[in-house]
């Protein structure tokens, strides 16, 4: 063997392990085929450093050094799990208290739904105020940023036009000629007195407040003095009257009801005597 391949097997004897050489008696290596060579070795423990040396401290000696620095990784990683751990735990106590803190009371929770639901219609309100302002507002800059519309003008004459013409020369044949001369009173014809048409067909004339309190009065002797004693008669004679009507216009009304019907047209009746013009009965003739 050459001097590399000596040196290539010490090494590897260095990182073999235990079991993986032959030992003597003596508890010494003894590696075969080893030629002897002119130079040591370059890298590895000399041949004489190893006769007193066991496997296990050959391997051991063999094995790289520990690593004395703290890994990056691993440290972020335990911090994160750090973290998460105490939130977790800061959650949890907060759950515990507002469990201990809660009050049971019907009552109590109710108003406290109450005041949440006012809350939140409130929110909602608000939020549609602003998403109509919004939208005004976007409605107003798209108004202001547009441009004015083209109007198209077209050669032939639509139904619009032909109408708006007729309208015009409609209201111009109507509209009055302001040429024309005013009419003084002298072309105007008289018309008739309506008031000395009535004199003369009968009616009575009063001049003074107490001429026409006299016409307008009524004679005492046209006036009913004992009124109180036709009620039974014309309520039955109304009521025979008016109730088949009332059944006709009211088919799903019980009788009572339409009793009632029936006497509140009563009391504004013309036929009800008490309606009529009366006169003390005690008054003196």
């Amino acid at each position: 063997m050459g001097c590399s391949e000596t040196e290539a097997l010490l090494t590897t004897v260095s990182r073999a392990p235990a079991g993986a050489m032959p030992i003597s008696r003596s508890g010494r290596l003894r590696p075969r085929g080893i030629a002897s060579c002119s130079r040591p070795p370059t890298s590895g423990p000399a041949p004489e450093q190893l006769t007193g040396l066991g496997v296990t401290e050959l391997a051991f000696r063999g094995m790289p050094k520990k690593f004395q620095g703290e890994n990056t990784k691993s440290a972020a990683a335990r911090a994160r799990r750090a973290e998460a751990k105490a939130v977790a735990d800061a959650k949890k106590q907060k759950e515990l208290e507002d469990a201990y803190w809660k009050d049971e009371d019907k009552h109590v929770m109710r108003k406290e739904q109450r005041k949440e639901e006012k809350e939140k219609r409130r929110l909602e309100q608000l939020e549609r105020k602003k998403e109509a302002q919004r939208l005004l507002e976007e409605e107003d800059s798209r108004l202001k940023g547009s441009k004015a519309p083209r109007v198209a003008t077209s050669s032939k004459v639509t139904r619009t036009q032909i109408e708006e013409t007729l309208r015009r020369d409609h209201q111009h044949k109507e509209a009055p000629d302001p040429a024309e001369k005013a009419k003084s009173h002298l072309e105007v014809p008289l018309e008739e007195n309506v008031n000395r048409r009535l004199l003369e067909e009968g009616s009575v004339e009063a001049r003074t407040i107490e001429d026409a309190i006299a016409v307008l009065s009524v004679a005492e002797e046209a006036a009913d003095r004992h009124p109180e004693r036709r009620m039974r008669a014309a309520f039955t004679a109304f009521e025979e009257a008016q109730l088949p009507r009332l059944k006709q216009e009211n088919p799903n009304m019980r009788l009572s009801q339409l009793k009632q019907m029936l006497k509140k047209e009563w009391l504004r009746s013309p036929d009800n005597p008490m309606n009529q013009r009366t006169v003390p009965f005690n008054t003196p003739k």
